[in-house]
């Protein structure tokens, strides 16, 4: 055999056993989390803005509650912190004068004490109301559903007139999902886990295209025991190309090294 040939077919050999010794499994694809949304106040739903497939961006608006009552409620706190300005103003007007007269030997020093205590309730009355407005406007906010991060969502389960009480919402209004990278998740045994650590790469084959990506977790719990013993969860994660359709228990290759 000349040298030439010689290394030709140790390339084929090489390609040959590096081939046997990736592992190739059967997989589907999952979201990488879910959240799921509910509101934290009673009340009816207004409108609901977003359906599911809906992709959304961080700050959009999914769901509107009737804001009348946590509205008029944040006016009255308004009013409140203004009237309670006012009171600090005079007060401090009060003391100044009051010290004037304390200077000149006008009054005595009680009286000089009891303007500095009133300027000191004024002050504390108007943080309370400050803290009163806060709390409103918080209250206002939990009117509303908002999308916490770039996403898709996943379903609705809420419709326009909904009565909708906190303490008994047995399920999420939304849920969304991140979109912008997905899991491709396999069954394996406890001897394949061993052989990999997060971070490790992997590659996932979707509709016969190859796509690089990463270990992102091992199973901890078993799924289920089998006749040849547990099951664990191992996942992949990789990043979903722009405009690409791709949707939970599609079914995917895992190609590991």
């Amino acid at each position: 055999m000349t040298k030439q040939a010689w290394f030709i077919a140790l390339g084929v050999l090489m390609l040959a056993t590096e081939a046997f010794a990736a592992e190739e499994l059967k997989g589907w694809l999952e979201w990488v989390h879910e959240v799921e949304m509910r509101v934290l106040e009673n009340g009816v739903v207004d409108e609901v803005l977003v359906s599911a497939g809906q992709h959304v961006t961080k700050g959009d608006l999914l769901l509107r509650m009737d804001q009348r009552e946590a509205q008029a409620r944040l006016l009255e706190a308004k009013a409140r912190v203004a009237r309670a300005r006012v009171e600090t103003e005079k007060a401090g007007r009060d003391l100044t004068r009051s010290q004037e007269l304390f200077d000149r030997g006008l009054i005595a020093i009680e009286e000089l004490k009891d303007a500095e205590l009133q300027q000191l309730a004024a002050s504390a009355e108007e943080e309370a109301a400050k803290a009163a407005e806060a709390t409103a406007q918080v209250a206002l906010e939990h009117t509303e559903l908002r999308a916490p991060f770039d996403g898709i969502v996943v379903s609705r389960k809420v419709w326009n007139g909904a009565v909708i009480y906190k303490t008994i919402q047995q399920e999420p209004l939304i849920v969304i999902a991140p979109d912008d990278q997905m899991l491709a998740r396999a069954l394996v045994t406890a001897g394949t886990l061993r052989r990999f650590k997060p971070g490790q790469p992997a590659r996932i084959k979707i509709n016969g295209a190859m796509r690089d990506g990463r270990v992102y977790s091992l199973g901890v719990q078993a799924v289920r025991v089998e006749l040849e013993g547990a099951v664990y969860y191992l996942d992949i994660i990789f990043d979903r190309r722009p405009n690409e359709l791709l949707r939970p228990s599609e079914t995917v290759q895992i190609v590991l090294p």
